[in-house]
């Protein structure tokens, strides 16, 4: 596995501008496509709110999620009333690295956009699972995908992988952890 611009994941990277930039348009994108190409209902979102925005200092939050698309993560943070474009609070993600990182460009903009690049099937040890512990040791938020790929089967969610409970139970500070299920975004990826 190569060392990706760990550098540009950096909050103070160029003062941060680049992070807000990325957050502020794929925020952007993703209010526009949930509020405006589709219909979106959002049960509990003020739980979600609440845990991103006023969570005990220094407690990280893992969210888990069905994977029904490859627009899953940005498009289902972008409900009415969510801040999704205020960087500070903006979710780390665990991301393909064969799909996100594939060239220099998509690389520096998915790190800046807080992905960190994970490579299916590299196990729970791999090198970038320790980036994502030392998110979580920093009290931030980091979503994941236990899936580990996208799946549109008509089940609410398939086998789960390993990383995401090896995670949970290495992480310094446990974290609280909010499961997510959503329907509806293979619909728009299909047509």
């Amino acid at each position: 596995m190569t060392r990706t611009m760990e550098w540009a994941a950096r909050g103070d990277h160029m003062r941060g501008i680049p992070r807000k930039m990325v957050i502020m348009a794929v925020g952007a994108f993703a209010k526009a496509v949930a509020n405006f190409l589709n219909t979106t209902t959002v049960h509990n979102a003020d739980k979600l709110i609440n845990l991103v925005r006023s969570r005990p200092p220094g407690v990280p939050l893992i969210t888990v999620s069905n994977h029904m698309s490859t627009l899953d993560d940005p498009v289902m943070w972008g409900f009415k009333g969510f801040p999704i474009s205020d960087s500070n609070l903006a979710r780390w993600a665990l991301a393909a690295e064969d799909i996100c990182f594939k060239n220099p460009l998509l690389t520096y903009f998915f790190r800046t956009g807080k992905c960190i690049p994970i490579t299916r099937g590299g196990g729970i040890y791999q090198e970038h699972m320790n980036e994502a512990l030392e998110r979580l040791s920093d009290g931030e938020w980091l979503h994941t995908f236990p899936e580990g790929k996208v799946s549109q089967e008509d089940a609410p969610i398939r086998r789960l992988k390993w990383g995401t409970a090896s995670l949970i139970v290495r992480s310094p500070v446990t974290p609280i952890v909010l499961p997510i299920v959503h329907r509806g975004f293979e619909e728009e990826a299909r047509h």
